[in-house]
């Protein structure tokens, strides 16, 4: 049993068309917020926590991610081929990240607050979980639109519901992956094995989160950022 995830897979492979124009020209995980390629947003939480092996997959314009990426020492899950959504994008890079428990972490949500990958492996409890995700109030969610994803009992368990929206970053044992016939599919397949055994569980984020899913977002997330920093 492995009890502390080291590796960590990055969503990159995404075509972005809620991004509109700003995604003609190059994926969604290299649109700038605050300077920066959504993706190195990312990737430095992954950093901060001394993550030793960080997977991203690549589909649309994959060149301009993966020559961002290599010189960091970032491995490339390569699906330009065809696209595999989250689930089957996960499984196809399980050789690259290796056996036991790994993190996700999607490229399209700018954070503020520390230690936020080490917080959540600290939280990660094998005996008890298959996955366990960041989550955030739906009245904390910058740039989310609805009701939100989950419900969060007091042990800490979720089920599908209102109240906290998912970050795009988790803790997932990976092994029913291999059980999923399709060749692309979303992790929410996974998901629903995993809540119908009562083993999903959330934590909760304590700083700011914002979803970068439209171009309106942007600025939102700017700002939030610029509000951490005075």
């Amino acid at each position: 049993m492995w009890n502390a995830p080291d590796a960590l897979m990055l969503f990159a492979a995404g075509f972005g068309t809620r991004m509109g124009a700003l995604t003609q020209d190059r994926p969604k995980p290299m649109v700038e917020v605050a300077g920066r390629p959504l993706i190195d947003h990312a990737l430095s939480l992954a950093q901060a926590a001394g993550i030793s092996r960080i997977v991203a997959n690549v589909h649309y314009l994959p060149d301009q991610v993966r020559d961002y990426l290599t010189p960091r020492g970032i491995l490339i899950s390569d699906e330009s081929d065809a696209i595999l959504e989250t689930g089957g994008g996960l499984r196809k890079a399980l050789p690259l990240l290796g056996e036991g428990p790994v993190f996700t972490l999607n490229t399209d949500a700018v954070w503020t607050g520390a230690d936020i990958v080490a917080k959540l492996r600290a939280a990660w409890d094998p005996a008890r979980m298959d996955a366990l995700l960041m989550l955030v109030p739906t009245q904390r969610a910058v740039g989310h639109r609805g009701a939100g994803d989950f419900s969060l009992a007091p042990d800490g368990r979720i089920t599908r519901g209102a109240g906290y929206v998912y970050t795009g970053l988790q803790i997932l044992n990976p092994a029913g992956l291999e059980e999923i016939a399709d060749p692309a599919f979303s992790l929410n397949v996974l998901w629903d094995r995993i809540l119908r055994e009562g083993r999903a569980y959330g934590l909760v984020h304590e700083g700011a989160w914002c979803d970068v899913g439209r171009p309106e977002s942007i600025a939102l997330a700017e700002d939030m950022l610029r509000v951490a920093h005075v």
